[in-house]
């Protein structure tokens, strides 16, 4: 009994600890938009009230349903890309509706989502889960790697128009580099060949895995970011905030790194973005909140679409089994 605490003890903090950010960035929110409001003049409510009424709703919809729409598509290819390689043939159009239907599940929990491709993969070809956790890491460690790579150009591109806390994002990468360098040399025995580590089931990926695999996820994936800049850049507009192309391509990867930290609402990216622009605290915390909030509630939607579907693939064969 008593071995089993300490699982227990570490479970609850990992439920508590996102709340607990989320709480910490909506105070910082609320005293910074309050600051502005009362700078103009004006108190909390109204001050937001009015940065969301400037906005043209129509425009912004027309930007964001077709980017959502793409990013699925292209999120889509990754991962049967990434199964197809490591983990059994399958065809992207079976891969899609079992992709786009876990973005519900990504609601509350991304692991969740990564948990029914598992699960759908293993029905339907009998994959061991290990096999594809083993793939969802693999896709992890690449959109590190990916978002690394996009900000190091960002910055470079645009040295002069960012702040100067940005400059540190290639000694970074450069840490990144070395650290990837010793991880491929490490999974194809050159360094510590008597590991055995590297053997482990959860590890499989990357043991197949070559540079020419990690350079084929970015390719894939690295549209969906260059669109995010155009998408970006242009909707802040609409919120009365004119950010340029090449500086957008150095904030985005920073904020989406920020929109992968747990917790409710994507708290970190919102928070992330008025840091960067402190005078237009109210505009980009409205800005922060629909874009990155309607970009995972619209992905759910998407999912309902293929939800019939992806439960007949995950659950038809149990339905049909004798009972």
């Amino acid at each position: 009994m008593s071995e089993a605490a300490p699982p227990r003890r570490t479970s609850a903090l990992g439920r508590i600890l996102p709340w607990v950010i989320a709480a910490a960035c909506f105070a910082y929110l609320y005293f910074r938009i309050d600051a502005a409001a009362v700078a103009q003049g004006s108190s909390f409510v109204p001050y937001l009230a009015g940065v969301f009424e400037r906005v043209s709703w129509s425009r912004w919809l027309a930007l964001m349903i077709p980017y959502s729409l793409f990013f699925m598509l292209i999120d889509s290819a990754v991962v049967w890309r990434v199964v197809n390689w490591f983990n059994t043939r399958v065809a992207y159009t079976d891969i899609l509706p079992v992709r786009a239907s876990t973005y519900i599940l990504s609601i509350l929990n991304e692991q969740m989502g990564k948990g029914a491709m598992a699960v759908y993969l293993n029905r339907r070809d009998g994959v061991p889960g290990w096999q594809v956790g083993s793939s969802m890491l693999f896709i992890m460690v690449c959109e590190l790697l990916y978002l690394t790579l996009w900000a190091t150009v960002g910055v470079t591109l645009g040295w002069n128009r960012l702040p100067e806390a940005f400059h540190a994002i290639p000694w970074l990468a450069a840490g990144v580099a070395v650290a990837f360098t010793l991880h491929l040399l490490y999974f194809r025995g050159v360094i510590l060949p008597g590991s055995t580590v590297r053997d482990r089931d959860i590890l499989h990926a990357f043991r197949r895995a070559n540079l020419g695999h990690y350079l084929g996820v970015i390719l894939i994936r690295s549209p969906a970011l260059l669109a995010a800049v155009v998408v970006y850049s242009t909707a802040l507009g609409l919120f009365g905030v004119e950010v340029g192309f090449l500086e957008m391509l150095g904030y985005l990867p920073v904020i989406f790194f920020g929109a992968a930290v747990p917790g409710p609402m994507r708290t970190v990216a919102i928070t992330l973005w008025v840091t960067l622009f402190p005078d237009k605290a109210g505009e980009l915390a409205a800005f922060g909140l629909v874009q990155h909030n309607f970009f995972i509630f619209f992905n759910a939607a998407i999912g309902l679409l293929f939800l019939r579907r992806a439960n007949r693939e995950l659950f038809g064969s149990l339905s049909e089994s004798p009972s």
